[in-house]
Parts: structure tokens; sequence; C-alpha cells
């Protein structure tokens, strides 16, 4: 006999409050104020600070931004990879982070890619990859360290950077190495639950394409140590999705450490990016260099491992 009681679609949720937990504007009031933020504050670093824009691929969405500091030779390099649910959003959302990184000696790409439904999720992917392909390949002569490359990226595109983190570059005819990290900000892991949610309607994936686009599902397959980092305003699927692959990583061995930024939504988490004095800013930037970043940290977060 039925019982009457409301229907749950994953975990504890019914269909409306998972709808809700992958709606991040649901959880946080100046969402809209924020993302206009990055565009202006993009706006002013690309005009203080000129990027170097080059094609990795052959269609116009193909190109990213290099910020390099002045007679850049064997820098490290951090590969950045912007958010927007897969589908808006672009590179020159991304350059405020720039500074902070060329200050201390490091380069910065703000990676571009098409966004659905111009591709499909797979050929995102791909572009995603071949980026990183590219960079390995002509490094060296925009002054970086082709050995140093750590990957990041926010929401989506934490996604889109976990899944590269986790390729088999044997299928591309590249030797493994190059990784030295991966940074994950706020993002989603296992795609699972994201297809049960409204957001199954633009992303259409099948149940092979779901599995092998959900990283958490096989962490072993992740070479390097990587950082999980997220917002303790974050809806509980994005705090939940941060947290178990924080787990799934440190089993491997894989964790570097995580993140919890206080009192910061989904959205504000990218703005550490914009200071080497923030706790985020100051692990990723000892991640890279080696050691730890020897200013004072700002606004205070919850950091384990």
């Amino acid at each position: 006999m039925a019982s009457g009681g409301p229907v749950k679609v994953f975990l504890d949720y019914t269909q409306e409050e998972l709808d809700r937990a992958y709606d991040q504007f649901r959880w946080a009031d100046n969402a809209a104020a924020v993302i206009r933020r990055y565009a202006q504050d993009s706006a002013r670093v690309r005009k203080t600070t000129p990027p170097r824009t080059e094609a990795y691929g052959k269609s116009s969405a193909e190109i990213l931004d290099v910020f390099a500091p002045p007679a850049a030779r064997n820098a490290p390099v951090f590969v950045f990879f912007h958010g927007g649910a897969w589908r808006t959003l672009s590179k020159d959302d991304a350059s405020a982070a720039a500074g902070p990184f060329v200050e201390n000696g490091c380069i910065y790409v703000a990676v571009n890619f098409s966004n659905i439904p111009e591709v499909r999720l797979p050929a995102m992917v791909e572009q995603c990859r071949s980026a990183v392909l590219w960079l390995v390949r002509n490094l060296e002569r925009l002054g970086g360290n082709p050995g140093e490359i750590t990957l990041g990226g926010h929401s989506s595109g934490a996604h889109l950077c976990s899944v590269v983190l986790a390729t088999d570059w044997s299928r591309y005819q590249q030797p493994f190495g190059f990784l030295k990290g991966g940074v994950l900000l706020s993002g989603m892991y296992d795609l699972h639950p994201v297809v049960l949610s409204s957001r199954r309607e633009y992303l259409e994936l099948s149940e092979a394409e779901v599995a092998a686009l959900s990283p958490a599902r096989f962490p072993s397959a992740t070479p390097c140590p990587v950082l999980v980092a997220w917002g303790e305003a974050e809806s509980p699927e994005f705090e939940r999705q941060s947290r178990e692959y924080a787990i799934a990583l440190e089993r491997q061995g894989r964790l570097h450490g995580q993140v919890v930024l206080e009192t910061m939504n989904h959205f504000e988490i990218v703005e550490q990016l914009y200071s080497d004095r923030t706790p985020l800013m100051q692990r990723i930037l000892g991640m890279m260099l080696g050691g730890h970043v020897g200013r004072t940290c700002g606004r205070p977060g919850e950091v384990q491992g």
C-alpha cells in the first residue's frame, strides 16, 4: 500500500527540492550583481594589463588569454575555466584574477570555449582538453613552464576542470607529468543528481556520458594534488558534492586540502582570487610556488588538510 508521502528522486530530495538545490541563484540574493562585477573587474584588468590572446583551435570560441609577467621565463602557469552553468560567460569574465598570479611571478591563462547550445557538454570538455594540450606545446615561447601547470575552475568550470584533470593523456599522444595540481571551486563532480534536476532540460546526456563526465566515480584517474574549495553559504548539493569529492580524492592520496570560505555564497568565492592576501589565494600560490606566500591573509576561512 502506497504511503502517500512525497516522492523522493535523489537521496532525501523531492523533485522541487532537488531543482532548488542545483539553482545557485536561489541561494544568493546578490548573484546578478556579483556576476556583473566579474565583467567589470575583468575589463579593468584587461585595460591595465592587456593579455596576449591566442587561438588553440579552429572555431572562433577556441581562444585563450595569456597574462604573463614582464620577460617571463619558465614561469609556473595557472589555467582557469570559467563557470556559467555551461551556458553563459566567457574568458572575458575571468580576467580579474590575473593580477595576483602575475605579481607573484606566475602566468595566468583564461580559457574560452563554446557554451551550450552551440556545443554539447562532451564537446565542451574536448575543447578544454585541446586548450591544455595547446598550452603544453606552446608555453615555452610564452614564457611558461610546460611541466608546471595548475588547472582551476569555478562552478561548471570546476566540473570541466575536474574532468580534464582525470584525462588519460596517452589517448592524445601526450606524456603524463605536466600537471602540478588542480583547484576546484564550488563544482559538481557527479552528474547523476545534476541530470535528475531541472538542468537535464539543457544537458541532455546519455547514461554513458554521465558516467564518463563524473570524475567523482573514478578519483584514482586524477594524477596530481587537488585543492577543493567552496563557500559556507552554498546550496546543500554544491556543498555535498564538494565535501564528498574531497573525501574521495583524499582516499586516493590526491587531496591537497579543502577550504571552506566563511559566509560566502557560490558566486562570491571567485572574487577571492583577486588578491593574494586571501586564504584561498595564499593556498593556491603556495601549491604553485612550493611554499606559503609570505603576506598577511585577509578574510578568514576554514582551511583543512
